[in-house]
């Protein structure tokens, strides 16, 4: 084979183009792309293999961030807001509590976004219960200080009302107005809100996908907020932000998924980033356990005493009916929570929530849960994104070897928001070196953004998101855990191109330019 090899070397190195600009070679101090393709295969020594491999990787990150900035280059459309100088300080000096130092930073670098002479395009990550409302409250604050108004797109009725209440609490010692917008107001209700934000009666309106209806006009929309980037597509965020009558609006996605540095580095490109990562006082770890089937019994008589001290439970399931494709011991939602209600917990209110449940029905069901008329809720992961329930102080999760790491982290992220001491139990039997390693992983620490660099690790970056869009391709050489110090030095020589060459029209920069757009074509539609 190793004759054969050679023998296609032989023929291709002499066609091979230079792809890299020999300015960004020199700064980076990369070989020449015929040198690094023969050292690939028959490297002299370690050495020559070490240098053929960091050029190639350093070309492979590089071609992809100048794609993921072409991507979103093409979207842009820049329009500046003008902001009118005002001190943060008065609004901080309205509030209950005290801030964070990471908080303070975020609101810090968002008040020098909304000065520039650019519309704001920044990402607010902060772990589960980080605090990151309060720092949206002092964006619709700022924007209100200077006659804007705001949105926040809400992903269910349940958390749009609960945010409503939430900023309403924290807005309204400064008069600012709040009014909610969902699908199941009533008429009447509905004309009034679209009334109110057509004449600039409310300063901020809390929603869900109802924002995004035909007779939702803003009279001087500023800001838009989306809460949680993985539930709204870039197609809504732009069809929300279009309500700003001309004036295109600052934005701010809001998440709660911790992505690693180096793939936010990729992810968003184009996108600043401010990341919340410290608790605010008092706010307590989940206490994390993994048991296997034979402690079934005791498991559920944990779950017997925490229904008796007056808490409530949530029980995931990763499939909806039985026989659902990925092996036959999956726990099946409906199956299970008729099984705990007639045989385990009689006496006890057994509810059952999944996806495949009628919009309204799904809310009814978290309404009763957060009401307290539903002791444990069955459900699949349609609760990862949920409503606040402070009473709910326990999560147990089947076949916790099925979910990853960092999505096991965001259901568990639904326990502990109250003041009573909360747990996760995770139940599995899978006895894989690698999968007890994970879950152990989870049982050690409370920090998302620590399981997040785990989980990309040990599953790779095309599975970091699971079933969620993230458009990012296959990598053949580069490792996103351990080049992180080369992809930083790839999106530097990525950006000084581009502003040396916005379009890569020039000459010399035709061989990175056929790369990009094979990336691009790749990559377009699939971009969140």
């Amino acid at each position: 084979l190793a004759a054969e090899v050679r023998l296609a070397l032989s023929g291709l190195l002499e066609t091979l183009e230079e792809t890299i600009p020999s300015d960004i070679k020199v700064q980076n101090q990369l070989c020449h792309l015929q040198y690094a393709i023969e050292n690939i295969h028959f490297p002299a020594s370690r050495h020559d293999m070490l240098i053929a491999r960091r050029r190639l990787i350093f070309e492979e990150l590089f071609t992809l961030s100048l794609a993921l900035s072409a991507v979103r280059t093409a979207r842009d459309t820049p329009a500046p807001v003008a902001m009118q100088p005002v001190e943060i300080e008065d609004f901080l000096g309205s509030l209950p509590f005290a801030l964070t130092e990471a908080q303070l930073r975020s609101v810090r670098e968002i008040c020098g976004d909304l000065a520039g002479s650019t519309p704001m395009n920044r990402l607010l990550q902060g772990d589960v219960g980080s605090g990151k409302t309060v720092v949206g409250a002092a964006c619709v604050w700022l924007m209100a200080q200077s006659g804007y108004q705001s949105a926040l797109m809400a992903p269910t009725e349940i958390l749009a009302q609960q945010h409503a209440q939430t900023l309403q609490t924290l807005l309204a010692p400064s008069g600012i107005r709040v009014g909610l917008l969902t699908g199941s107001l009533r008429a009447a209700e509905k004309r009034k809100i679209y009334n109110a934000m057509a004449t600039g009666a409310v300063d901020l309106v809390v929603g869900t996908h109802a924002l995004l209806t035909d007779g939702v006009t803003f009279a001087n929309l500023g800001l838009v907020i989306t809460d949680e980037q993985h539930r709204f597509g870039v197609n809504q965020r732009a069809a929300l932000a279009q309500k700003g009558r001309g004036i295109h609006p600052h934005v701010l996605v809001m998440s709660a998924t911790p992505i690693p540095r180096t793939l936010a580095l990729l992810l968003y490109g184009d996108l600043e980033v401010s990341i919340i990562d410290e608790r605010p006082p008092g706010r307590q770890n989940v206490d994390t356990f993994l048991v296997g089937e034979a402690l079934r019994q005791r498991m559920y008589g944990f779950v017997r005493k925490q229904v008796q001290e007056g808490h409530q439970v949530y029980m995931v399931c990763p499939a909806v009916e039985e026989g659902q494709e990925g092996g036959q011991d999956l726990k099946a939602v409906t199956t299970y929570a008729q099984t705990l209600q007639t045989q385990v917990f009689p006496d006890l209110r057994v509810g059952l929530l999944h996806g495949k449940m009628k919009g309204k029905d799904k809310e009814a069901v978290m309404a009763a849960f957060a009401a307290g008329d539903i002791d444990i809720l069955c459900a699949t992961t349609v609760i990862e994104v949920g409503v606040d329930v402070p009473r709910a102080t326990l999560m147990v999760i089947e076949n916790a070897e099925r979910f990853g790491l960092s999505q096991l982290h965001q259901l568990r992220g639904r326990v502990g928001r109250g003041d009573a001491k909360s747990y996760c139990v995770l139940v599995s039997s899978h006895q894989g070196k690698e999968t007890r390693q994970r879950l152990k992983a989870l049982c050690a620490t409370n920090d998302g953004f620590q399981i997040a660099e785990e989980d990309l690790k040990l599953r790779g970056p095309g599975d970091f998101f699971g079933q969620r869009q993230h458009g990012l391709p296959q990598l053949q050489l580069a490792d996103l855990v351990e080049d992180v110090q080369v992809l930083q030095q790839a999106k530097e020589g990525a950006q000084w191109l581009l502003n040396d060459d916005p379009g890569l029209q020039k000459p010399e920069n035709r061989g990175i330019l056929d790369h990009v757009r094979v990336q691009f074509e790749d990559n377009e539609n699939r971009l969140n």
